[in-house]
């Protein structure tokens, strides 16, 4: 039997344990001062937002030892949930004032230098607020959490223009396809003529890795297509109010100004699930308590997620992230 791998250097987690602490607490005071309730969703449901990428962890209803009649799940299963979404919206649909999370969530098959199966989010909803306004949240808590002074906000277009060259929007597919083939010309011809494909490439491999290293980075006005839960943008309809921070070349947040509309919620569910179903990923049931909040009514409201190991790893110069975690996966 194969014994999981060692800890590490007592000094290196021990250290950790200190300054997640620290981080945690600065981030409440902020959102505290702000006037957020603090709240506890559940790790386990019924149901799970339907992504197009992030695949859930689930158990059988049979599992808990508990009546299934108990439980409402469509598919006999329940989720361990890879962000707090649901949960949250619903209690504002419910009447809940402006709300924020910091506790687990759990994304299947994700593991390595940057990611764990298990990891901690802070997940915020301004009830009233737009993307502008989470914006300025958003880089007031990066100042803040980061040490840094400034931070660079840029929109989606203008990061292409300005680090590749092209309108990522307008450009035709050709000029993204020779930029992907620069990279890795059996990547371009395998992803083909699909511009989101292409996007996704050049921005990991050629954007991402630039980004946030003299200031944190907000980047803006995703493509529409790219829109996940996000509202069309109004003064740029090819795009959406989703908008991500970076800092030393790695993703740390992404909102939005929340989507409204249940039925473009569904259709959106359903382009996800087709997605899925294409790539030879399980469809997952559609969240049909949380889809019959959203018709009762979802306040005007802008939401973000962060997760807190990335951003203590970059707050403290480590590469990987079992250098913030005391327990990661092999040794939970």
């Amino acid at each position: 039997m194969s014994l999981p791998p060692a800890r590490p250097p007592a000094p290196t987690w021990v250290a950790s344990l200190r300054h997640r602490s620290d981080l945690l607490r600065e981030i409440r005071s902020r959102f505290d001062a702000a006037g957020f309730f603090e709240v506890q969703p559940p790790c386990l449901s019924g149901e799970c937002v339907v992504d197009a990428y992030l695949d859930p962890i689930s158990i059988a209803v049979e599992d808990l030892g508990l009546p299934v009649g108990d439980f409402s799940s469509s598919s006999g299963r329940l989720f361990l949930q890879t962000s707090p979404e649901s949960a949250m919206k619903r209690m504002l649909v419910d009447g809940g004032p402006s709300i924020y999370s910091i506790g687990p969530v759990f994304r299947r098959g994700e593991r390595g230098s940057r990611h764990n199966l298990e990891f901690t989010m802070l997940e915020w909803y301004e009830v009233g607020a737009d993307a502008s306004r989470s914006i300025e949240r958003l880089a007031d808590l990066a100042r803040l959490t980061l040490r840094q002074d400034g931070v660079e906000v840029i929109t989606y277009r203008d990061l292409f223009r300005r680090q590749l060259g092209v309108d990522p929007l307008d450009c035709e597919l050709a000029e993204l396809q020779k930029l992907v083939a620069a990279e890795d010309e059996t990547l371009s011809r395998s992803i083909g003529p699909h511009r989101d494909g292409l996007l996704d490439v050049l921005m990991s491999v050629r954007i991402e890795p630039t980004l946030g290293h003299q200031c944190p980075t907000i980047v803006t006005r995703y493509p529409l297509t790219q829109a996940a839960l996000a509202k069309r943008s109004s003064e740029d309809p090819d795009c959406a109010e989703r908008f991500e921070l970076f800092a030393a070349g790695v993703e740390l947040a992404n909102g939005y100004d929340e989507l409204l509309d249940p039925d473009e919620l569904v259709r959106r569910f359903e382009a996800n699930n087709r997605i899925r179903q294409a790539a030879g990923r399980e469809v997952i049931p559609m969240p049909s308590r949380f889809i019959e909040a959203m018709r009762r009514g979802l306040p005007p409201c802008s939401g973000v997620a962060l997760g807190i190991d990335r951003l203590l790893m970059v707050r403290l110069g480590m590469n990987e992230i079992e250098d913030v975690l005391p327990l990661p996966i092999e040794r939970a």
